[in-house]
């Protein structure tokens, strides 16, 4: 790393920590294709620089339910004071270098493709500049510091009973799998594909094999109405990155099914994992939602989740302006 961009990536680091304490420090180059996009400032120093990572993913794979199969994804780092107007000028010319890199690409031009900058959710300073190229705000990472408030008391139905999944709820846990992929998928993030519950099973089988699958089930009348599925620290390690606070655990699945939803079975599912995680001195739990959902934002910031970072994206890939 050249000494002008790990002063720009120390400037961004301050500015971040101003806008979000959450937020990671920018200290290194990211996994990319190779090629760097820099904008320079009236100094001739950058004040902007990114990276874009290419992606593809295997046919019938089960990441196809959250995913193009085509991906491109930026990262980017704004220098200079959380609010002020060059940070947005400086993110609109990194994104014009970013749709001529794609522009290149011959796979950004398929239908199945997408283009993916992730942006700190508390960065309003780019978000008229990420609009203005067409990227619409889709998926969120949120996150519940430990001892933020979570979810109130929940009522407990006589007849409502949590319990750990273990191998032979396979069918349970892969119908409310699909459920929330079916659901999810009316705002543009998630594609409900033939081999999804396919792959949504294979997956099942394999974290309920494991020795700790967190995975729990909802019943009520010995019939599953509700699952969540999380990861311990030692399974989360591929997210960690996403905030300074360590260790970091993450909620990867919440379902409950239509009609049961409002009666408390999910409030009941967060409590048990939140008592798992602190006792197991988890500092941060991240988690994805659809920012379009209707249901999500309002639930999970009941349950104790803020957003942390927001997906802003287009497709196909080449769409980008």
């Amino acid at each position: 790393m050249s000494e002008v961009i790990a002063d720009l990536l120390s400037s961004v680091a301050a500015r971040w920590q101003s806008i979000d304490p959450l937020l990671p420090d920018p200290t290194s180059v990211p996994d990319s294709c190779g090629a760097e996009h820099t904008v320079p400032a009236a100094n001739g120093r950058p004040a902007a620089v990114g990276w874009c990572r290419h992606l593809r993913l295997a046919p019938e794979s089960a990441e196809l339910a959250w995913g193009a199969a085509a991906q491109f994804w930026l990262t980017a780092h704004v220098a200079g004071e959380p609010a002020e107007p060059a940070i947005g000028a400086a993110l609109d010319e990194l994104l014009v270098r970013w749709s001529a890199h794609l522009a290149a690409e011959p796979t950004a031009a398929d239908e199945d493709s997408q283009a993916v900058i992730r942006w700190p959710s508390r960065d309003v300073a780019g978000v008229r500049a990420l609009l203005r190229h067409g990227l619409q705000p889709l998926t969120v990472i949120a996150a519940r510091p430990a001892g933020r408030p979570g979810p109130a008391a929940a009522h407990r139905p006589a007849d409502l009973r949590l319990r750990m999944a273990d191998p032979a709820d396979v069918g349970a846990v892969t119908a409310l799998c699909v459920e929330v992929i079916g659901f999810d998928q009316y705002f543009g993030s998630v594609a409900l594909h033939p081999h999804t519950a396919r792959a949504e099973r294979q997956a099942a089988e394999k974290t309920l094999a494991g020795p700790a699958p967190w995975t729990w089930l909802a019943e009520r009348n010995g019939r599953a109405v509700g699952l969540l599925v999380a990861q311990p620290p030692e399974r989360a390690a591929w997210i960690a990155a996403a905030t300074r606070k360590s260790p970091v655990g993450y909620l990867a699945t919440m379902s409950v099914l239509p009609g049961e939803r409002g009666s408390g079975v999910g409030t009941r599912l967060v409590a048990e994992l939140h008592r798992e995680l602190d006792a197991a001195g988890v500092a941060v739990t991240l988690l994805h939602h659809a920012q379009l959902n209707p249901l999500s934002t309002p639930f999970w910031n009941r349950m104790g989740y803020r957003p942390l970072w927001t997906s802003w994206e287009v497709r196909p890939a080449r769409a980008l302006r």
